[in-house]
């Protein structure tokens, strides 16, 4: 995990080629104290980086993200009121790149839309 102690996975489920995690963040985490005082927003980044090692860790692979055709930050992930997130991954390899579509919510609410090329490094 590249930012200990900002989540953690409370259930996990994949499909043949589907990813669904359930993650709770831990709005007490420090990278919240600078993203932003008296407001704290998830940092975009820090959201594509959980994609990327829940991804890596379901099938057990390095990933290095090689391009992302589409990112849409569609609400704002404020920690306080909304720390269950729910992250859904549709992936597909081809010559040694896998393709991911991803939706994450909290609630009824879409917060990102990502597709992303990622290159498997090991």
């Amino acid at each position: 995990m590249l930012i200990e102690g900002l989540y953690t996975i409370e259930a996990l489920k994949n499909t043949e080629s589907d990813i669904t995690a359930a993650i709770k963040l831990n709005a007490s985490h420090e990278i919240f104290d600078g993203h932003f005082p008296g407001n704290p927003i998830m940092p975009g980044v820090c959201m594509m980086q959980i994609i990327k090692e829940i991804t890596e860790k379901v099938l057990n692979k390095k990933l290095f993200l090689q391009t992302s055709t589409n990112i849409k930050f569609m609400a704002k992930i404020n920690p306080n009121v909304n720390p269950d997130l729910s992250i859904q991954i549709t992936y597909s390899e081809e010559d040694g790149i896998l393709k991911i579509k991803n939706n994450s919510y909290f609630d009824d609410t879409l917060a990102l839309k990502l597709n992303a090329k990622y290159k498997i490094i090991a």
